[in-house]
């Protein structure tokens, strides 16, 4: 209570509670999951569609596999920022190759030009979990998976975001074969690629409130790159 001048106020107790920080986070997740699998003489590339972030939905139509080369292409998960910042400096780069060497880069030679570009910024790092997808000189499949700073290993198949600890062990079951005793190791065909991949998509979109909407599947042959969609849920 204030008395001065004639009138009165009622002041609200001011209290102190000490130091306050304040925080900001240069990243932020925004969901989906990307897989990619070898075969004897292709390779497909998978992603959702959906773009998040928290518990909302930005976008329904946002495919985060990224066309390269005519038998490449990467798929890119985590912040979308990230993703569509070192898509633009992977395209960049590639076209100064071919301007340079009249030819095209190899999908080996993309993953290892992609790692050296992503230690480059080890110190802050792009938040995008990277898997490349394409045909080696030899015209056999191949997987490259990545991780934030640039290590990388070629795989048969592999699994990243939001969704691949659901995906992963399922594909260790059904190609790698793991931890299984007396089966026939039979390789794997295009038409088991396609449903296999179909059917742990929509598992995912199942129990993955950041996967959904709609399957993106690129088909990588010596024929060039073909693509499919199949609908996911939309909750």
């Amino acid at each position: 209570m204030l008395r001065s001048y004639g009138y009165t106020t009622n002041l609200e107790e001011y209290q102190y509670s000490g130091p306050t920080q304040h925080r900001f986070s240069p990243y932020t997740f925004n969901g989906g999951t990307v897989l990619a699998l070898a075969g004897e003489d292709f390779s497909i590339v998978a992603s959702d569609t959906r773009l998040s972030e928290g518990y909302s939905i930005h976008s329904r139509d946002a495919p985060k596999c990224y066309k390269l080369t005519d038998n490449t292409v990467i798929g890119c998960t985590g912040f979308h920022g990230d993703c569509l910042t070192l898509t633009k400096i992977i395209d960049a780069r590639l076209k100064m190759y071919k301007h340079s060497n009249n030819k095209t880069m190899t999908s080996g030679a993309i993953a290892a030009m992609l790692s050296t570009i992503l230690y480059s910024r080890r110190f802050f790092p792009y938040y995008v979990y990277n898997i490349i997808g394409g045909l080696d000189e030899e015209g056999k499949g191949a997987v490259y998976s990545f991780d934030p700073v640039g290590s990388y290993q070629r795989d048969a198949y592999k699994a990243g975001g939001s969704a691949s600890a659901m995906l992963q062990p399922l594909l260790d079951n059904q190609i790698g074969f793991k931890n299984m005793e007396s089966v026939e190791h039979l390789p794997l065909t295009l038409e088991k690629a396609t449903q296999l991949i179909k059917d742990v998509f929509i598992s995912a979109a199942e129990r993955d409130v950041y996967t959904g909407d709609c399957l993106k599947i690129c088909f990588i042959t010596k024929d060039g790159i073909r693509e499919e969609s199949l609908p996911l849920r939309k909750d």
